[in-house]
């Protein structure tokens, strides 16, 4: 059974609509302009237990109300979502002790407080004892690799430091479904690196579920086998992320370092030729002939290096969004 599962869910909104100046609020006062804006439309889909899957799509696309929706945060126009057995909406306390929702942009960190204390609250809302507390501190500051930072006010710490604290904080209660919404929004690359193995380590360990949104390819290429694609707040993909950049390139992009320059021209109408510059050529190759050309060039020609990889996912996706050819 899914643990997470929606059902034709849409979210509707209606929003009115005024002119400037004096005249069109009093117009706007008499006769009323209302605006229906389709936040959701029609989506479906299911998440089984301990996945990571990646929820992806351009600004406005749906992304963040879906995932308010699944915490019951806002409710639904339309259709059914279920939660690890519960309606999101009732915001029973048996589901809000399962979830959390990390909003990359939002803090609840108390700001001139070290994280210590907000841990402690946290702890003393979810029921915890003094003693669990400690070891869940620990244990997950480990993993985070925090120390002297959860004593120092939340001020006075680096972005990556207070998102890792955030991260500490929703997770003290040991939920187990994780919605996550921009978790590395704006930290550096090694802050994002390490957020990541956390959340690999996290979700081995206690076999948590999550759903993850980031515009940093990085996150869901490294988490993600899975991604859901949302664009004008419709689902258009549902399936692995290999078989997504299979159909928006059938092509893997092959670097070849060669011993004779004199080569490298030959070389190039083995392939789409991307860049051409003395001993080195990068072509475009259909994956279903790749294993052919490359045999046939390292028969014919002398290559020092050959480095094959696919096209960069962000850059596929995001012509693919811009075009709205989905």
């Amino acid at each position: 059974m899914p643990i997470i599962s929606a059902r034709s869910v849409s979210k509707i909104y209606k929003v009115s609509e005024k002119a400037p100046g004096l005249k069109g609020t009093l117009k706007h006062f008499f006769e009323r302009r209302i605006r229906i804006i389709k936040a959701v439309e029609q989506l479906n889909f299911e998440i089984s237990k301990g996945e990571i899957v990646g929820f992806i799509g351009s600004n406005g696309a749906g992304k963040t109300t879906t995932l308010k929706m699944l915490c019951g945060l806002i409710h639904l126009s339309s259709g059914s979502i279920e939660v690890a057995g519960h309606n999101p909406e009732q915001r029973d306390r048996n589901f809000l002790r399962q979830i959390t929702l990390v909003m990359g942009q939002k803090q609840q960190l108390i700001w001139d407080l070290p994280p210590m204390d907000s841990f402690r609250l946290n702890a003393a809302v979810y029921g915890l004892s003094d003693r669990e507390t400690k070891r869940r501190i620990n244990e997950l500051s480990t993993m985070l690799e925090l120390d002297n930072e959860l004593y120092r006010p939340v001020r006075k710490l680096s972005l990556g430091q207070r998102m890792k604290a955030e991260l500490l904080a929703s997770l003290l209660h040991r939920p187990t479904v994780l919605f996550l919404d921009e978790p590395t929004l704006g930290l550096d690359i090694n802050s994002q690196i390490r957020v990541r193995q956390f959340l690999a380590e996290y979700n081995y360990k206690y076999g948590a579920t999550i759903l993850l949104t980031s515009h940093y390819m990085g996150d869901i290429t490294s988490l993600c086998k899975r991604v859901l694609l949302i664009h004008d707040g419709k689902l258009f993909y549902d399936g692995l992320l290999s078989d997504l950049t299979n159909k928006l390139s059938p092509y893997r992009l092959v670097k070849l370092s060669l011993t004779d320059s004199d080569s490298a021209h030959f070389v190039s109408q083995f392939g789409q030729l991307v860049e051409y510059d003395d001993h080195l050529v990068k072509l475009l190759i259909a994956r279903e002939n790749l294993t052919e050309v490359l045999t046939t060039i390292l028969n014919q020609f002398k290559v020092k290096d050959i480095e094959v990889t696919d096209p960069p996912i962000e850059q596929l996706i995001g012509k693919l969004l811009k075009s709205g050819n989905i």
